[in-house]
C-alpha cells in the first residue's frame, strides 16, 4: 500500500518523507488556500516545490470544468515535473480529458468519486488512480469503506490497471482498514500516518529497558 500525504504544507511533507514511508503527495485548490498559496505563478511554483522534496507523485488538480480548460490546465500542469499527476474532477467533461490524456500518456488522478459507477467509468477512461472520498461519506452516514471494497471486487473482475487511491482518509483506523480492503493507495493528515507508530505496550516496554538499563549502568 501506498502512503501519500494530503497537504500543501511543505514542511508537513518534509516531516513524512523523513520518515521514510512516504510515495507521494496530493493537493487540491482548498489545501493550498490553507497555506496562503495564491496566484496561478504562486500555485505552479509550489507544486514544483512539493516535487522537489518527494520521489513520488504529486497530484496537481485543474480548475476547469469545461474539456478544453482540463485539456490546456493539465497539459501545462504535466510539463512542469515528471512527478505531476494530472488531478480531474469526475463530471462528463473530465472523464474526457481523462481518455484524451491516457492517449497522450499524460497520468491522471479522477476526484471527487462517491459511487462505485464514477469509479468504473474512471476506470474505461484510463484513469491511473481514483480517488473515492471516504470521510465524507461517512459524514454522511454512508460507509465510505464499503464504496473501497466494491471498487476493489468490481477492478479486480475485469483487471482494470487504475489505482484505488483512498481520500478524505481522517484517522489512522481508516489507512489500516484501506489496507485489509485492498487500496493500492491512501491519502491524508500526516497525523493518520503517524498514528500508525502509537502503542501502549511499546511505550511501557521502552520505558521499562530503559529503567532496566539504568540500573546496572
Amino acid at each position: 500500500m501506498k502512503f501519500f500525504i494530503d497537504t500543501a504544507n511543505l514542511n508537513q511533507i518534509k516531516e513524512a518523507q523523513d520518515l521514510g514511508v512516504l510515495d507521494g503527495v496530493t493537493t487540491n485548490p482548498s489545501l493550498m488556500a490553507k497555506e496562503g498559496i495564491t496566484g496561478h505563478d504562486n500555485i505552479l511554483k509550489h507544486y514544483v516545490d512539493i516535487c522537489n522534496i518527494v520521489d513520488g507523485d504529486v497530484s496537481a488538480e485543474v480548475i476547469s470544468t469545461d474539456f478544453e480548460g482540463m485539456v490546456r490546465e493539465g497539459e501545462a500542469l504535466a510539463e512542469l515535473h515528471d512527478q505531476i499527476v494530472v488531478k480531474l474532477p469526475m463530471i462528463k467533461d473530465g472523464v474526457k480529458a481523462c481518455k484524451y490524456f491516457a492517449e497522450k500518456g499524460i497520468r491522471t488522478n479522477v476526484t471527487l468519486v462517491f459511487s462505485v459507477g464514477q469509479a468504473l467509468l474512471a476506470a474505461k477512461a484510463g484513469a491511473t488512480y481514483v480517488s473515492p472520498f471516504i470521510g465524507r461519506l461517512d459524514d454522511i452516514s454512508t460507509d465510505g469503506l464499503n464504496l473501497i471494497a466494491e471498487i476493489r471486487h468490481i477492478y479486480d473482475n475485469y483487471n482494470f490497471d487504475t489505482q484505488i487511491l483512498a481520500a478524505s482518509v481522517r484517522h489512522t483506523m481508516h489507512v489500516i482498514d484501506c489496507a485489509k480492503l485492498g487500496a493500492d493507495v491512501m491519502t491524508g493528515p500526516l497525523s493518520s500516518i503517524e498514528g500508525l507508530l502509537k502503542h501502549p505496550l511499546t511505550d511501557i516496554g521502552l520505558a521499562k529497558f530503559l529503567e532496566d538499563y539504568k540500573k546496572g549502568n
